[in-house]
């Protein structure tokens, strides 16, 4: 009889760590979003304050989470150190988000994007009409179901244990950090000096950026208007630098958890950090302004590598494109799954997914979110609703930081190898960028803040009708 499998296997090192963070924050976004951030502030200074400030707030979350991961070196996380800090609904809720869209709809967005990249070599894919039929009412695009074949196949990997996952996302983000720095090397080489200087003429002239027909306009905007200008770009560097967090969900697979959680935080989020910084230094060396800000489809990089390679560059790119989603998806599907198989274990979550196959990975925890990814692939609103997430990934980010004053009060002789750099003072201008940025979006872009908020709040009935169903069996 097969012995039965009820803890994790600590098997990843600091390197293979750093390999997640890193791997889980680039994805395709780096590659795109700098174009709609264009659009709403006009010029590169603010382009690269936006990226600067992005950055600035990932480093410091990432450091104080250090005290967080050391304190709780546990499988789950986020959501367990919101429930520890504030109370099982609050984790709940933030379980139940990442569940329903914050990693099952990064996991469908950036399979679909796989996808449409692969549309550069294989024509079927490529993103048009011609290319869907109808399914029960649905249009359905061949792209969404290679995204769905990727996001089913990468599941099953991680099913057969951590080393599976673990072997693929060392390769590819790896590979995926080489290729950034050759496209890094390459545009330094061919900087253009002309067209740097034209991209920082009025660098600092926040201004709204519309093209009619072939013509672009540039509006000046009002100070108030900026500040909601530049909250409505970072949703973009927001979303391209999150998941840095996935590595704490998996901190039971992780040797000496206490010391390699914070450090693979700090490493993974300073690297990636510095690459898309100075990627956009590269755009705004290669491309003029507006052609960046409307280039085809968004893609930046695209515009870009075409300037440095010529021809060569579309196929570059897409490789390249390609290359990041596949490892990109490969850290969020072997981390996500961790978070349900917690939930399940404090009885907040289907029982099954609080299990452990004979390879030391929840299986069921996996196959549900790979359930859940697919739905969102063929619904084609996982691009909408990620839009709109980052407003609840930065408030439920403010209170896992504001959490380590609660915890701080609450557990003062709890043993913390590991103390957040910088506290008090880093912890509190991270909640304080975090609530301006939040409110900013809700007076200025309420259509990014209400169906995240819609979304969490479904939670609290589902809670209290997980807590009821529980209790005859206490």
């Amino acid at each position: 009889m097969t012995e039965k499998i009820t803890t994790f296997k600590p098997s990843l090192s600091l390197f293979d760590a750093t390999m997640i963070v890193a791997g889980s924050m680039i994805g395709s976004g780096i590659f795109i979003v700098s174009a709609d951030m264009l659009k709403d502030m006009g010029s590169a200074g603010w382009l690269l304050a936006a990226w600067l400030i992005t950055g600035f707030m990932t480093l410091t979350a990432a450091l104080s989470y250090g005290e967080l991961s050391a304190m709780f070196p546990k499988a789950g996380g986020q959501y367990v150190y919101l429930k520890e800090a504030y109370n099982p609904l609050i984790g709940f809720l933030y379980g139940w988000s990442f569940f329903a869209v914050i990693q099952t709809g990064t996991i469908a967005a950036v399979a679909v994007g796989f996808a449409k990249f692969a549309g550069y070599f294989f024509p079927a894919l490529a993103w048009e009409d011609v290319n869907t039929f109808a399914v029960l009412g649905l249009k359905i695009h061949y792209a969404q179901l290679v995204a769905i074949v990727l996001i089913m196949f990468l599941t099953f990997i991680n099913t057969k244990g951590i080393q599976a996952g673990k072997i693929i996302q060392t390769i590819f983000t790896s590979t995926k950090l080489l290729s950034l720095f050759g496209l890094l090397i390459a545009g330094f080489i061919a900087f253009k000096w002309d067209v740097w200087t034209a991209n920082w003429q009025d660098a600092w002239t926040m201004q709204h950026l519309t093209k009619t027909g072939g013509s672009i306009s540039f509006e000046p905007l009002i100070k108030g208007a900026a500040l909601g200008a530049m909250a409505s770009a970072m949703v973009g560097s927001i979303f391209s630098s999150d998941a840095w967090n996935n590595v704490t969900f998996i901190a039971g697979e992780i040797k000496n958890p206490k010391r390699n959680i914070g450090l693979s935080l700090f490493l993974g989020t300073l690297i990636v950090t510095l690459i898309y910084i100075l990627i956009n230094v590269v755009y705004l060396a290669t491309v003029p302004l507006h052609e960046l800000a409307f280039a085809k489809d968004n893609r930046v990089a695209l515009s870009a590598s075409e300037a440095i390679f010529g021809s060569w560059g579309t196929i570059i790119i897409a490789v390249m494109i390609m290359i990041s989603t596949f490892g990109c998806n490969n850290g969020l599907i072997l981390a996500g799954a961790r978070v349900y198989y917690t939930m399940a274990n404090d009885k907040l979550f289907f029982k099954q997914v609080g299990t452990l196959n004979k390879n030391a990975v929840p299986e069921w925890a996996l196959w549900i979110q790979c359930a859940m990814a697919c739905i969102l692939c063929l619904s084609g609103k996982y691009g909408d609703l990620l839009d709109m997430v980052s407003f609840i990934v930065v408030i439920f980010y403010v209170l896992t930081i504001a959490g380590i004053f609660i915890l701080r009060k609450k557990y003062p002789d709890a043993d913390r190898p590991y103390k957040a750099f910088g506290y008090p003072v880093l912890p509190i201008v991270y909640i304080l960028m975090g609530i301006s940025f939040c409110t900013l979006l809700i007076v200025y872009k309420p259509q990014f803040t209400w169906p995240g908020l819609i979304i969490t709040l479904i939670g609290i009935p589902l809670y209290y009708l997980a807590v009821s169903n529980k209790k005859p069996t206490e």
